[in-house]
């Protein structure tokens, strides 16, 4: 993993685990249904962040590496991908 994106996304990890400890307590007291909600999808966002980063290290590391090969590794490549955009799409 390269080391700058690897820092981020520790550092994005610990946000939203304050971020859920966070929701948790909100649901434990009842709070506001809208402020429960608007905090659940503040953790959604987070977790986009996340996902970027990890989609920007796989495409500078392993997509690029599995390009330079050619061949089935380039084919592998694609379909790993349109997998994750798959994923994506179907929420």
């Amino acid at each position: 993993m390269i080391e700058d994106i690897k820092r981020r996304a520790l550092h994005r990890t610990r946000i939203m685990e304050g971020q859920m400890r966070g929701l948790e307590k909100m649901i434990e007291n009842e709070d506001y249904c809208v402020d429960i909600i608007t905090q659940s999808l503040a953790i959604q966002k987070s977790l986009g962040s996340l996902n970027k980063l990890l989609v920007e290290n796989h495409l500078q590391t392993h997509v690029s590496h599995m390009f330079d090969a050619g061949g089935q590794e380039r084919q592998d490549a694609i379909a790993e991908l349109l997998r994750v955009f798959e994923l994506n799409n179907n929420r």
